[in-house]
């Protein structure tokens, strides 16, 4: 062998150790980072106001969760802007995984579509989905409404007298009442919220229906309340006599998720670290025990399903919004 080729060889060696040991360098943070992680309390902001089922849910869930990540996860709520508030915020963290929140689609998919946002799509990414909860209509338990069609007929013949909350703008449940209005021809107006539990104002008399997430089975389970229509495919089990808007020939299904958010960028270490103690949380007893009572399906996907769940989800509620000529403010 000769000394140029020699030398040759050894150039290409040395050439090649540079490039895994700069590979190395460049993953060994990441990868210390995760092994320690976390070696402080975590925030965890709920985006929606307190006493829903998205706060609830998570509230037990991060608890359980602690055990498994061996710190306090600290829950608090900014439901401002149906959550578009808490997003942005998230988009704007460093992604080290002591920010998180916890969130239904809405200020993701849903929102941008019709209102202008500061955060973009990418800037966020999904850590796991916990739940895919059922929505429907309640009215208080004494109304003379006892189906949607009543609920509607009344709405045709006193315009502008029917009122109702819900538990966020532009969510999927605000957003099927804004469907049934407009293919009813119906002058019916959402009530904001200004906080708490969001199932208050019809409690008190104040609002003619709620349509939200599940949150209202505990009043219906109390007698104060009836449900005239659930949103989902199926019809839930709790009421099997209560039909589904699609069985009353209205072509709507509400597809929702509960999902653990983080920043963009939070290293994939991490992620799956949060995203194994997130899952195991959801065989504790107390988590299930919630999610029972609640009448809410707690079904399970890891971060790169929730993606691809999410990015199926914008694409249907893009043409949905062609397809009903939903106004986009500006």
């Amino acid at each position: 062998m000769s000394k140029r080729t020699t030398e040759r060889r050894v150039t290409e060696w040395m050439y090649c150790a540079t490039i895994v040991l700069v590979f190395a360098l460049i993953s060994t943070p990441a990868v210390v980072l995760a092994q320690d992680y976390p070696t402080k309390p975590i925030n965890l902001t709920v985006c929606i106001s307190t006493g829903g089922t998205v706060d609830l849910s998570t509230r037990v869930l991060a608890h359980a969760a602690e055990k498994f990540l061996g710190q306090p996860i600290a829950v608090g709520n900014n439901g401002g802007g149906a959550g578009t508030v808490a997003m942005e915020l998230l988009s704007k963290a460093k992604p080290d995984g002591y920010q998180l929140i916890s969130c239904p689609q809405t200020p993701l998919v849903e929102i941008p579509h019709l209102r202008k946002i500061s955060y973009k799509y990418e800037q966020v990414q999904p850590v796991m989905q916990f739940a895919e909860p059922y929505g429907g209509l309640v009215v208080q338990k004494d109304a003379p409404y006892n189906s949607l069609k009543d609920l509607i007929e009344y709405a045709r013949k006193n315009p502008g007298k029917v009122t109702y909350t819900t538990s966020g703008t532009l969510t999927p449940w605000h957003i099927a009442m804004m469907y049934v209005g407009k293919q009813e021809n119906l002058q019916w107006t959402a009530v904001p919220v200004p906080g708490g539990d969001p199932n208050m104002p019809l409690l008190g008399g104040h609002v003619t229906a709620f349509t939200a997430a599940s949150s209202w089975k505990r009043y219906i389970d109390q007698d104060k309340m009836k449900l005239l229509v659930v949103y989902s495919e199926k019809r839930m089990p709790a009421f099997p006599n209560v039909p589904t808007l699609k069985e009353l020939g209205y072509d709507f299904v509400v597809e929702t998720n509960y999902v653990i958010y983080a920043p963009a960028g939070t290293p994939a270490p991490i992620v799956k670290k949060l995203d194994e103690a997130f899952k195991r949380a959801m065989d504790d007893p107390e988590f299930i025990a919630y999610m029972k009572k609640a009448e809410m399906p707690a079904i399970y996907r890891n971060a790169a399903d929730t993606k691809s769940a999410l990015d199926r989800m914008n694409k249907r509620f893009e043409k949905m919004v062609v397809d009903l000529k939903l106004p986009k403010e500006q």
